[in-house]
Parts: structure tokens; C-alpha cells; sequence
């Protein structure tokens, strides 16, 4: 069968939706408390190519057949992109971002199922998935620009410099606040603060312990909203595209949606299913607004003064 463009989006789009259900099955594992379902043996199962049935065990092994099939997959799409797209960078760019990104949510899964490690490392491996997410994301995107004729397209007028160091700088704080959450649930310290939008009744409680990696990740997603508000209002007023507004606007709407979802987090705590789909929820939400913002993020470093005109 022929590679073409129409071939290569679907084979794109289906490792996207692939490293989204290695993001969903991970915080599966880890809400469920199956980390150690498969014991501590890799890339066995308790020592059985297919293993004895357990929630636990089956929870465990199915994200790993799922991280597999999906390493393949990614494989696939960065050969497909060398062979259709060789002269393109960008393409070429994102396919490698994904599969390096891939390899190395697959070897520290690994390492922690075989070796004991810490919180702070297992938290780790979800920034690293939500990575390669956001570069999967981010070769659907090209493709469907590329389908449309919209790649080489550019604004009317530049965007200032501001915007981009502005959004980088988001960036990397959303990145930070994704972590802190990560680390949150790997120290099971989600009922550090009851109650939303106060913690434990209060509007400043007493910092210790749980309490206080929770009230810090509830401030850093206060401090993030107002953020990207402001962007998203300074970007209306500097950009003449529709297409950086809309981005800008998904992703207020997006980061609205993802405190919402942590209040209804903090009010499932003590009912453990739906806890479980309150947790998956806020990590698709968070994925999609990291992979947008990414996206914005390289369009304004691509607009920027100097650089359009140059």
C-alpha cells in the first residue's frame, strides 16, 4: 500500500489517540494503586507472559500492552515521516520528540516496576508521557495544516516578541503545576486540603505535610488561570489572525474547565470510583491544554517581529 498525505494523517491521528489512552491508562494505574500489579518483574507479568487475573494485575498489564502497541505505532509514523516528508524539518522534528519522549516513559516505567524509586521520579514519568503527547498532538496539527494549504501562511503583521517569551514562560509553568499534581498523587497527599475553594476551611491553612503540596498546587492553578487570561486578552488586542485568537481562547476555556475539574476532584475524594474518573478527567484536560498552549507557543516563536520579516 502507497504512503500518501491521506494515509499519513490517519496513521498520525492514531498515534495521538494511542499516546492519549497510554496517558489515561497510566493514571489508571496509579489512582488504582496497581503500580505493583505485575510485581516487580519487566516486561513479565509476575513471571507469565500473560498473568493470573487480578484487577490489580490486569490494570498494570494492559497499560503496558497499550504503551507497546503505541511504541509501535510512533516507530511507524517517524518512518512514514522520513519517507514523505525528508525535506521538512518540522514534521521530522515532532516524530522524533515523540519517539525519543516514548523511549524514555517506557525505560523509567520500567525502572520503577524493577526498582523501588520515589514519588518525585514516578511523578516524573507522567510529565514525560504528557511530552509525548504534546508532540504527537502537535503532527496531527502540521498534517491537517498541510491537508488545508495553511503552512506557509502568515499574519498581516507580526506578533511582538512579548508574545512568544510570554507563552514560553506559561509553558514552562504549566509544566511545573503538572508535575506538582503528578507528585500529589504519588504521595497520595490528595487529602491534604478538603473542601474547595477553601483548604480545610480555611482561606490559609496550617502548611504542613499533605496540606501544603496541595495548597501549592491550588495557588500555582489560581496563578496559571489568571495567566494565560491575560495573555489570551493581550493577544486580542495584538494579533490580527483568528487562528492564534482561537488557540488563545481554547486554551483559557481549556484551563477554566481544568479548575473546575479539581474542585470536583477535591469533592470525590472520599468516594473511590469516582474519584478515579475525576483523576482520568483532570489529566485529559490538562494534556489537551499543554499540547494547544505547545502549539500557540511555536506559532508565536514562528510570527515573532524580526523573525517574519527577516
Amino acid at each position: 500500500m502507497k504512503l500518501n498525505d491521506a494515509r499519513y494523517r490517519v496513521l498520525a491521528i492514531l498515534t495521538c489517540i494511542g499516546m492519549f489512552l497510554v496517558l489515561i491508562a497510566g493514571a489508571l494505574v496509579t489512582n488504582t494503586d496497581s503500580g505493583r500489579g505485575c510485581g516487580t518483574d519487566w516486561p513479565l507479568c509476575n513471571g507469565k507472559f500473560v498473568p493470573a487475573y487480578t484487577v490489580e494485575s490486569l490494570i498494570e498489564y494492559s497499560h503496558r500492552v497499550i504503551s507497546g502497541g503505541v511504541g509501535l505505532l510512533v516507530l511507524a509514523t517517524f518512518i512514514a515521516t522520513l519517507m514523505l516528508y525528508r525535506n521538512d524539518k518540522e514534521p521530522i522534528y515532532y516524530s522524533a520528540g515523540a519517539g525519543l519522549f516514548t523511549v524514555l516513559q517506557a525505560l523509567l516505567g520500567a525502572a520503577a516496576v524493577v526498582w523501588p524509586t520515589t514519588p518525585a521520579v514516578l511523578a516524573l514519568h507522567f510529565g514525560i508521557s504528557i511530552l509525548a503527547f504534546m508532540f504527537t498532538l502537535l503532527l496531527v496539527i502540521w498534517s491537517y495544516r498541510r491537508k488545508h494549504g495553511t503552512l506557509a501562511d502568515k499574519p498581516s503583521r507580526a506578533l511582538p516578541q512579548a508574545v512568544f517569551w510570554f507563552s514560553l514562560l506559561i509553558l514552562a509553568y504549566t509544566y511545573f503545576v503538572i508535575y506538582l499534581g503528578a507528585y500529589i498523587r504519588h504521595t497520595e497527599s490528595a487529602g491534604g486540603c478538603v473542601g474547595w475553594p477553601l483548604c480545610n476551611g480555611e482561606f490559609v491553612p496550617n502548611l504542613d505535610g499533605a496540606t501544603f503540596y496541595v495548597f501549592m498546587h491550588r495557588v500555582g492553578a489560581a496563578i496559571l488561570l489568571l495567566v494565560i487570561g491575560a495573555l489570551m486578552l493581550y493577544v486580542n488586542r495584538v494579533s490580527t489572525d483568528p487562528g492564534m485568537r482561537r488557540s488563545m481562547t481554547a486554551t483559557f476555556v481549556l484551563v477554566c474547565c481544568q479548575v473546575l475539574s479539581g474542585a470536583l476532584l477535591t469533592m470525590t475524594l472520599r468516594n473511590d470510583d469516582w474519584f478515579v474518573f475525576t483523576s482520568i478527567l483532570h489529566n485529559m484536560i490538562v494534556s489537551g491544554l499543554f499540547g494547544i498552549l505547545s502549539d500557540f507557543m511555536i506559532r508565536a516563536w514562528k510570527w515573532r517581529e524580526g523573525r517574519l520579516q527577516a
